[in-house]
């Protein structure tokens, strides 16, 4: 019998979170982002569930590349775009779309001997201070990309830093200072993030850049997934592999930290930071066996993970435990770990078998 550790994707709900993405602005165009190996879901997979997208955000050609050999066709954007020149005949010939943040990057295509285009999104930085150009050279870069040869189409983004807050004063000024640049430059926009699509309606421009809400998390605080109406995409799941008699003073787990305060029963899940649990959850942080909230105790080790199991008396070796998803809001566990949904999704391992369902 092969060891239990599952990541179960449920396409029905990606295309789902999608719908539900578009309903917020059923006027915009979607770039569905699915960076990271589709946030850990596989991202060949994603995008065929994504197929009714209008196009597709990724981190890199690499990634690109992934999808057009899947035979993905769909406009791609590389978020971070090109990293040398030599990336260059790859974008052109591929049809892939390059975010243009910096100067050396424009130094690039002007440079460039290559024969065709690449359609070219110029970030600008309004206020995350991460890439970008800042709105004082918007105009002169604009102007140098308009003039290029290499470059075809042309559009303007920005990135939210602080959009899952409601009341963000730091998102009101990013937003006017967008607003204004967009007016000026009449450039098609996106400024988007999933948390824009959902709390702020002013970010709405020609598309929309939603990522984190389309696996099923909440990009926003104080709104959880089920309150969106977005259904979780993977179920993490295994399986007890011991169930154990404790007694009162026993330390459970690497360290001892954890000691049983009475004699208890205690399982072991055949599921840890090796397949992407994250090592600093704590005692507390909830499982389901059996569909019954159980809670971790001791450590979490490479390849298991220790659960209180005292209100789960009648469970045996071989039940079913959820580790998140169905059931078990990811973003439960992840406040549990002091940590966020995307890097619990992110940080699944390739030990892990991805089965579509």
């Amino acid at each position: 019998m092969s060891r239990p550790a599952r990541a179960f994707i449920n396409t029905a709900a990606l295309k789902h979170n999608l719908n539900q993405a578009r309903q917020f602005h059923p006027n915009r165009k979607i770039m569905a982002v699915i960076k990271a190996n589709g946030y850990g879901h596989g991202i060949v997979a994603v995008a065929s569930a994504l197929s009714d997208a209008d196009g597709f955000g990724v981190a890199s050609l690499e990634e690109a590349m992934a999808l057009r050999d899947a035979g993905v066709a769909l406009p791609i954007t590389a978020l971070e775009g090109f990293f040398e020149a030599s990336e260059l005949p790859y974008f052109i010939d591929h049809k892939v779309q390059a975010v243009i943040h910096s100067a050396w990057q424009v130094d690039i295509l002007e440079q460039s001997g290559e024969k065709g285009q690449i359609d070219v999104w110029v970030k600008i930085d309004t206020g995350m201070n991460r890439l970008g150009f800042p709105l004082e050279e918007a105009q002169s870069v604009i102007d140098r990309l308009r003039n290029c040869d290499r470059v075809g189409q042309l559009a303007l983004m920005s990135h939210l830093a602080c959009a899952d807050e409601a009341d963000s004063d730091s998102t009101r000024s990013q937003v006017e200072k967008f607003r204004q640049l967009a007016s000026e430059t009449g450039l098609p926009a996106s400024l988007a993030n999933s948390a824009g699509v959902v709390a702020w309606p002013e970010t709405a421009y020609d598309w929309q850049r939603p990522g984190i809400m389309l696996y099923g998390s909440s990009p926003v605080a104080g709104k959880s997934a089920s309150e969106l109406n977005l259904k979780p995409v993977m179920t993490a799941t295994s399986a007890l592999i011991a169930v154990r008699q404790q007694r009162k003073g026993d330390a459970v787990g690497y360290g001892g930290d954890w000691v049983c305060p009475e004699d208890m029963t205690i399982g072991v899940v055949a599921f840890g930071y090796g397949d992407g649990y994250p090592r600093h959850a704590g005692p507390g942080t909830p499982v389901l066996v059996n569909g019954k909230v159980a809670t971790l105790i001791g450590r979490v080790s490479m390849d298991m993970i220790t659960v209180d199991l005292r209100t789960n008396q009648d469970a045996r070796v071989g039940d079913r435990v959820v580790l998140w998803g169905d059931g078990l809001p990811i973003d439960d566990v992840a406040r549990h770990a002091d940590t966020i949904s995307y890097e619990l999704l992110c940080h699944v391992t390739s030990r892990v078998p991805r089965i579509e369902v």
